[in-house]
């Protein structure tokens, strides 16, 4: 049967509050709030068996972080370098991908010096699609799936979808639609059927 362990008593004053802060917080990072209130339950005389009952995990969980608080301090609460899952892309990249959604896809028609429309690549899309945007980003190097695309594109709240003005036009002889009838409007009797008038 593993031994009872407590944490180490905190070095200073500055220290303890640092964690305790840490452990009330609302904004820190969820493993960090939860390692800093396994340090402070021991200050605060429970046992790792209850520590863990409280907290939801394992009481080896609880030791590990102790030994880690015992011989880190506050850098002990952190994971350490190279654990986790690394990033497959560079902020750089992330960057570039954002800043693709701001440029005109390759199929798109554009104007060009002699007032004439063309297009870079006409086999292309005309409009940024995820695929079209993951096509991009590989021609520019970028190792990048097209789910990666779109979860990068929904946590920088960037919208690569633009939708389709139909009431607008650039042809000086566009002339848009008029108002149309409301459906309360009764029909003419000229559309009804005979037999409705007749009888």
């Amino acid at each position: 049967m593993p031994k009872l362990l407590y944490v180490r008593a905190p070095q200073d004053t500055l220290e303890e509050q640092k964690v305790r802060k840490l452990a009330n917080s609302r904004h820190a990072p969820a493993d960090w709030i939860m390692r800093a209130r396994m340090i402070v339950r021991s200050w605060d005389g429970l046992p790792t068996k209850a520590i863990a009952e409280e907290l939801g995990c394992h009481p080896q969980t609880v030791r590990e972080r102790f030994h880690r608080f015992n011989e880190e301090g506050l850098d002990g609460l952190g994971d350490r370098p190279g654990t986790g899952r690394k990033r497959r892309i560079t902020e750089t990249e992330r960057s570039l991908i954002i800043s693709l959604v701001a440029t005109d896809p390759p199929g798109r028609l554009v104007r060009g010096s002699g007032g004439e429309l063309e297009a870079t690549d006409e086999e292309r899309e005309a409009h940024w699609t995820l695929n079209a945007l993951t096509t991009a980003a590989r021609e520019r190097g970028i190792v990048v799936g097209r789910s990666q695309v779109r979860r990068i594109l929904l946590v920088e709240g960037v919208r690569w979808r633009k939708p389709h003005p139909w009431g607008e036009s650039h042809d000086p002889e566009f002339v848009p639609k008029g108002q149309e009838s409301s459906p309360s409007t009764p029909r003419s009797l000229r559309t009804q059927q005979p037999s409705a008038w007749m009888n």
